[in-house]
């Protein structure tokens, strides 16, 4: 949706849905790609999960998050929009490899395990990363980083949510 698009990246409790809602109050165009593109799907052919296996209920954690994607046609689609300038897209996918090439930069918020452990603590049980099941996912995710794109710029997203998008913003004019 942009001439610019940028993929804001990190585990649960990064600050993607943060950082997505200041780009927003500073008028910028931001998709939240957890609410807006995300459904559980094969992530490397995009099939949607059988109906009769979403009914019967994930079979636990860490399969839900493997099968975390988004929509690879309206990824594109966003992308072939030109009428912003510039674009962020915010949150997380399992099948980011099929679209990741397509974007001008990819960030990753990166924060340390306190304060990982702190935010998660905060979280209700109905939101990801609330649950001990999930807070365990998300701690070992943060050990491995065996689901976040290589090549990205790092953010420090344990410094105040200003200074986090102020320094992406900064990141995205150096590279125009």
């Amino acid at each position: 949706m942009g001439v610019r698009n940028y993929l804001v990246e990190g585990i649960s409790g990064s600050g993607k849905t943060s950082v997505a809602t200041e780009l927003q109050r500073r008028g910028y165009h931001v998709i939240h790609g957890d609410r807006e593109l995300a459904y559980r799907g094969d992530p490397e052919t995009g099939e949607p999960l059988d109906g009769s296996a979403l009914e019967q209920g994930v079979p636990d954690v860490a399969f839900a998050h493997r099968h975390h994607i988004w929509d690879l046609g309206k990824v594109r689609s966003l992308l072939a929009d030109q009428s912003h300038p510039i674009s962020f897209f915010c949150g997380g996918s399992r099948n980011f490899h099929h679209f990741i090439d397509l974007f001008d930069g990819v960030f990753v918020l990166e924060i340390d395990l306190h304060t990982l452990n702190t935010r998660l603590a905060s979280r209700p049980a109905d939101e990801f990363g609330g649950k001990p099941a999930e807070r365990d996912l998300v701690m070992r995710l943060h050990e491995t980083k065996e689901d976040i794109p290589r090549n990205a710029a790092t953010i420090d997203a344990t410094a105040p949510l200003d200074r986090v998008v102020d320094d992406i913003l900064m990141r995205c004019t150096e590279a125009s």
